[in-house]
Parts: C-alpha cells; sequence; structure tokens
C-alpha cells in the first residue's frame, strides 16, 4: 500500500477524456519538480471492451518517464465484481502497488473510464478511490453542460464516492476538479470563475481545458482501416489527420469556403466539379486531409487527368463503395481516441493540457518539497514561460516563409514573443489564410520596403571603414536578414532568428558584421540543449568553430556556462577528452588542460573540471573511479568539446541513435542575439528558437573577462 499522496482520476460524466487528463495532471506535478508515479489499476481498451490494450501505462511509462505499475485485466474485475468478490479485487488493486520501487512523492491513479450501458466503473472506481486511501479529483466533460450542470455533476459524484455533496472541499476528500473540453465558443477563464462561485473557495478547480479540434483529428491510415477504404492515391496520407470534415452536397460555390486545411472532402466521383475544385485548392496551397470519393464511382479518364499534377503534389485520394449518406455516417464514428502507437499527437495533447492545468493549490496538500526538474517536457514548459517574462521583441526576416508565418501566429497566441514578420503584408496574410490561419492583432507585420531607408545613414557609418557607400547599402538592405540585423543593432527589435530558407553563412555574417561580439569576447560560439529523458544537457561548441585554441574553449566554456544559467540550470562544466586527469599525454589533451586552468583561473565561482572522458563526466560510478575528487565527474550537465569534428559528431550520435531531441543551435558571444535555424526546422523548432533569443535578449549583462588579458 503506497505510503505517498494519491490522486484518484474518476470520469464525472462520459467522454471526458481521462486518459489524456491524468496524464495532463502528472505532467502539471513534474514541471513543479515533484516525483511522479502513475497506475492504471485496471486496464481497458479506449473504446471500454476488446479493441488493443489501454495505452495509458505505456504513454505515462515512455512519454512521461514515470514508475508505473501493471493492471489488471478488465475481464478479471469483471469476474471477480459478478461473483461479489469486490473486496478480493481491492486486494489485487493493492497489491499492484508494490510494484512502485524507488522515491516517488505522488501517485496518480487513472480509473475505469465509464461507457454507455456500463455498470462496472461507478462502484469499482468508488472501492478503488477508498482502497488507496485517495484523494478524489474529478474529471468533467463541458462539452454540454452549463456552470450549473457542471456543479451538480461534482455533487453527484461526491455522493457516488461515499462523501458529502454538502462538503464540497479538500477536508470531504476531495483534491480538485478538472475539466476538459471546454467549446470553442466559452472563454475557459471565465468558465472557472463560475464554477468557482457554484462550487465555493474551497474547492480547487485544478483546470479549465479548451477543446482544441487537432488534438483530436484521427489519422488518415486509421481512417482508411476503420473503413475499408481503396487507397487511390497515397500522397501525404502518411502524416495526414482529418480535422474536419466536409460533405459537398450543395453547388461547387457553396462548398469552396469550406476548403480548408485539414478538411476531408466527401464527394461521388462523378462530381467532376468537386474533384476539380479540389484540387485546384490543393495547388495553391491548402493543405487538404484528403478526397474521399463515394458510390464506389471515381472521376472519367479526362477530369483524373486534369487532377493529375494535385495528386502528384500529395493531395490523398480515397475510393469508398458505399453511398455519400453512408460514409459520412461511418466518419461521424470514427474513433478519435489517441492510438498507443500515436506517441507525437499524445505528446501534443499531454502538454497542452498541462499548460491549463494550475497544481499551486495541491502542492500543501502533497507536502513534498519541489525542486527544479528540467525534463524535456519540463525545460520547453520554462522556456515558454521564461520567454512571456522577457516580452521581448524578435524580428524574423523570413517573413514570407509559412513555417515562420506559422511559428510567428503562435507565438503570438501565446505570448511568447511580440514577433516583426518582414515581408509584403498582402503576401503574410493570403499565406497564413491558406494555412487556416487568422493573423493575431498582437502579430505584427513590416513591409521592408517602407522602413530600408532608415538603416542606410546607420550602415555606411557601421562600415564606412570599408568604404560602404550609401547605395551599396540601400542595395545590401534589400535582404531581409541584412535589414533585421540592422533593426536588433539599431535597438529596434531585441533579437532575429533566421535560416528558415537562408543558410547559417546568411544569418550569422551580417551579425558578426554589424552587430559584433560582446565586449572581451574574442570568438561567437553555440550550444545545443539535449533534452534527455529525464534531464537536459548542453553541448558546446558543435555549430561553429572548428579548432579553437586554448583561450577560445576556455572562452566557450565560460560562454556556455553562463547560458546554463540564464535557462535556470546549475552548470557543472566538464572539458571532454580522449583521456580523464593527467593519465593522457599529446597536444589534443594538453589543449583541453590548458583550456581547464584557464576558465577555472577566470571563473572561479564556477564548476569547471577536465579533462574529463565522457564517460567518466556522466556516469557517477565511472566518474567516482575516475575523477573521484571531481565535483563535477559523473554529474556534469554541460559537455564542451576539444574541437567542432567531436562536438558535432557526438551530438548527432546522441540525437539519432538515443531519440532525443536537440534545440539549437543557440549562438553566443554576440552583443545581442541572433539564432540560426536548420532549413530543415519545423514550426515548433522555430516557437522554441524564438523563445531562445526571447530569453537571451532579456538576460542580464555578464561582464566578459577576457580570456587574452589573463593570459
Amino acid at each position: 500500500m503506497p505510503s505517498k499522496k494519491v490522486l484518484f482520476l474518476a470520469s464525472a460524466n462520459l467522454e471526458a477524456g481521462l486518459t489524456s487528463m491524468a496524464l495532463g495532471l502528472a505532467r502539471a506535478l513534474q514541471r513543479e519538480g515533484l516525483n511522479v508515479a502513475f497506475s492504471k489499476p485496471i486496464g481497458q481498451s479506449p473504446l471500454g471492451a476488446g479493441g488493443t490494450a489501454d495505452p495509458s501505462i505505456a504513454f505515462a511509462r515512455d512519454l512521461c518517464n514515470l514508475p508505473v505499475t501493471g493492471s489488471l485485466p478488465l475481464t478479471r474485475a469483471s469476474d471477480l465484481v459478478a461473483a461479489g468478490d469486490i473486496d478480493g479485487l481491492m486486494d489485487e488493486v493493492v497489491d499492484l502497488m508494490d510494484e512502485l520501487h524507488g522515491d516517488y512523492d505522488v501517485l496518480v491513479v487513472e480509473g475505469l473510464v465509464a461507457v454507455e450501458t456500463d455498470t462496472l466503473a461507478l462502484p469499482v472506481n468508488a472501492a478503488m478511490c477508498r482502497a488507496l486511501g485517495a484523494d478524489l479529483v474529478p474529471v468533467v466533460n463541458a462539452n454540454r453542460p452549463s456552470a450549473s450542470d457542471i456543479g451538480s455533476l461534482v455533487r453527484r459524484v461526491a455522493r457516488q464516492f461515499g462523501g458529502n455533496d454538502d462538503t464540497l472541499d479538500v477536508d470531504g476528500g476531495f483534491a480538485g476538479i478538472l475539466v476538459n473540453k471546454v467549446p470553442e465558443d466559452t472563454d475557459p477563464d471565465s468558465l472557472h470563475g463560475l464554477m468557482q462561485a457554484d462550487l465555493g473557495p474551497n474547492l480547487p478547480i485544478l483546470g479549465t481545458v479548451p477543446f482544441d479540434p487537432s488534438l483530436y483529428a484521427p489519422r488518415l491510415q486509421e481512417m482508411v482501416d476503420a473503413m475499408n477504404l481503396t487507397v487511390v492515391n497515397a500522397g501525404a496520407m502518411e502524416s495526414g489527420r482529418v480535422s474536419e470534415v466536409v460533405v459537398a452536397a450543395r453547388s461547387v460555390e457553396l462548398v469552396l469556403p469550406c476548403l480548408v486545411p485539414g478538411a476531408l472532402l466527401v464527394t461521388p466521383g462523378d462530381r467532376a466539379d468537386i474533384c476539380l475544385a479540389a484540387s485546384l485548392s490543393f495547388l495553391n496551397g491548402t493543405r487538404l486531409a484528403g478526397l474521399l470519393l463515394t458510390c464506389g464511382s471515381r472521376p472519367d479518364a479526362v477530369v483524373s487527368e486534369i487532377m493529375r499534377p494535385a495528386a502528384e503534389a500529395g493531395l490523398p485520394i480515397f475510393l469508398a463503395t458505399d453511398d455519400t449518406y453512408n460514409v459520412a455516417a461511418q466518419l461521424a464514428q470514427l474513433d478519435c481516441h489517441v492510438s498507443a502507437d500515436d506517441r507525437h499527437q499524445m505528446e501534443r495533447v499531454i502538454t497542452s493540457i498541462a499548460d491549463r492545468i494550475d497544481v499551486s493549490a495541491l502542492l500543501p496538500r502533497l507536502g513534498a518539497a519541489t525542486k527544479p526538474l528540467l525534463s524535456p517536457s519540463a525545460f520547453r514548459h520554462q522556456l515558454v514561460q521564461l520567454a512571456r517574462s522577457a516580452d521581448r521583441r524578435i524580428v524574423l526576416p523570413e517573413g514570407e516563409e509559412p513555417r515562420t508565418i506559422e511559428a510567428a501566429i503562435k507565438c503570438a497566441q501565446k505570448q511568447i514573443a511580440n514577433c516583426v514578420l518582414l515581408g509584403d503584408p498582402d503576401a503574410i496574410a493570403a499565406k497564413a489564410a491558406k494555412l487556416g490561419h487568422v493573423l493575431p492583432s498582437n502579430l505584427e507585420i513590416v513591409d521592408p520596403a517602407s522602413i530600408r531607408a532608415r538603416y542606410v545613414a546607420p550602415m555606411v557609418e557601421m562600415r564606412k571603414h570599408k568604404g560602404l557607400t550609401p547605395e551599396q547599402a540601400d542595395a545590401q538592405l534589400e535582404d531581409t536578414v541584412i535589414l533585421g540585423t540592422m533593426m536588433v543593432t539599431a535597438g529596434d527589435v531585441d533579437g532575429l532568428v533566421s535560416g528558415a530558407v537562408h543558410t547559417t553563412a546568411d544569418t550569422v555574417r551580417p551579425a558578426l558584421q554589424l552587430i559584433k561580439t560582446k565586449p572581451g569576447a574574442k570568438i561567437v560560439s553555440s550550444v545545443f540543449f539535449m533534452l534527455m529523458p529525464t534531464e537536459v544537457l548542453i553541448y558546446g561548441d558543435c555549430a561553429i568553430n572548428p579548432d579553437p585554441s586554448a583561450e577560445e574553449l576556455a572562452t566557450i566554456a565560460i560562454q556556455s556556462a553562463e547560458t546554463a544559467i540564464a535557462f535556470g540550470i546549475e552548470p557543472r562544466v566538464a572539458m571532454i577528452s580522449y583521456s580523464t586527469g593527467g593519465s593522457g599525454i599529446g597536444s589534443d589533451v594538453e589543449k583541453v588542460r590548458d583550456a581547464t586552468r584557464l576558465a577555472q583561473s577566470l571563473r572561479p565561482d564556477l564548476l569547471i573540471d577536465g579533462p574529463l572522458q565522457y564517460d567518466a563526466a556522466s556516469v557517477a560510478s565511472v566518474g567516482k573511479q575516475k575523477a573521484p575528487d571531481s565535483a563535477v565527474a559523473g554529474r556534469a550537465n554541460v559537455f564542451i568539446f576539444p574541437d567542432l569534428n567531436t562536438g558535432n559528431t557526438t551530438y548527432k550520435a546522441v540525437q539519432r541513435s538515443a531519440g532525443v531531441v536537440s534545440v539549437g543551435p543557440m549562438l553566443q558571444g554576440l552583443r545581442k542575439p541572433v539564432n540560426d535555424l536548420s532549413r530543415g526546422a519545423l514550426v515548433e523548432d522555430i516557437v522554441y528558437t524564438i523563445a531562445l533569443t526571447a530569453i537571451q535578449a532579456a538576460a542580464p549583462e555578464v561582464p566578459a573577462v577576457s580570456v587574452a588579458e589573463a593570459i
């Protein structure tokens, strides 16, 4: 029987999203530094009976890195309840908790999900809650009830679990309530206030989560499998999802406004006008989920030939033998639960929910001292929070690039930074519309032609030693990266992010020429944040300096330690080599040894040690054996590599072989922050790079120590 605090989550009504809310709560508690364990004592498929195995435990273990218990089969629970042996079932449930080893602060338990005509979930959930000595967290689906209805549901749950519905507070066995799927036309914060007024101030409302259709969009492959469809053209089917269904039963001009990204267009194959409209829309940039032809009919040869460019561009096309009405009915019944193998989507769901949960009211009740925890999700969450606090203005020179537009929209919506897109406002608005987005009012768009002239004279002044003329400056400023760099130099914006379509040299060269390095810093270096399963490591330099000298290596170590501090990481810096301590000889290890001594003398306040082999730096047992007196060995979190060959190879080997997410490279040593993107960057990569840049811009100035003067 667990001695720690137990939170038991149970659905207050149908389709409450119990699994995602339980994992979202676990993630929110992790972000506060708590050690969280997870249990789904009785397994069930997403639909409640039959089908695939319950994915809750796998998601908890693999996505949230939680210690987990096993699950009893649903049939076992049903048999024991039918035999009148619910006490025997509870004995087996409690025995499962013995599988939890190690230290944890709180156990999150997901109860049985109630389904239609189900009579098992309620009595078993109530019995489990009592047997585990748990505090109850009802989860409410807000898609239908009003605020007062939610209050009635919570009071009914209190009665069902043997409590007093007149005592809706933490002393009555409740830890709080969670509300999921708040309708799109309802403000979650307003609903939160109404519910709090109805339920009283002593029952914490831990979160009100808005309904996001994209989180419940089934994959095209799942649709094909469930409906036994014929794939006419696979196109982008592998990554496609159905966010909405459009049944084309009207004239084409009335269907056109419904053709938005993620829409699945359903039409009989003989509706040439609809098929051609879908093809043209896709070719114009609207990423439809696909075209589903009904009645077993395909377009004729002439129409198919006209549609061929859209098919070659990736438009998925499917064929159903049923008529349109029956196909639409089948689509309405598609299972929208996240499949066990759909880890990326479930990560999105968990993160989205955790962002809306506030566990501050729970912390005193849990009685555990929180501590900084930088799991990958916690680090990403911290980036967003720090960037919001920074409130910086970041210019995006590639303002007409679709991924950049989408990233800027997300940053505006989440208030991560005040983004400035450089580009033609009409072109940006049109591309946003094709992506299915409306440009937020707090997203700034600047036409480069409207501001270019103001930077000609300052640029000429800065580059006059190179003989730059006004005419040359005006011509160079037509490059939006150079224009954006001048905006940073002039203090009109706080930082710059580029590289989605430009090379690293295109991004970095103007920064070196115009922004220049910090006083005392002779070089610009870079770091990657390596998001390991349970912590975040910093690798430097893996992108800029091919073969740094001992003096430059010392600078990189100090810069990287300061970066760690800016991002809430207490740096323990390991200077990596093929040898540990004084055991090795050769110019390469001597360079690392000299760099270590120099960095230690310049910054005695930092924990820096070397030379250390990678295993001696990262593995406690090896570090204790090879460097027993080191404060860094075995527990390093900042790794400084001796050259670019070693650093770049190591970061990519770890990233690819271990499936580790890396964020970066982030440039260090410039007077003001400029960061480069990979040309294959995803929208999320751009969002987090913008957040990094905003945080850098807000970091307090640390006087740079001149390495040259210290030698």
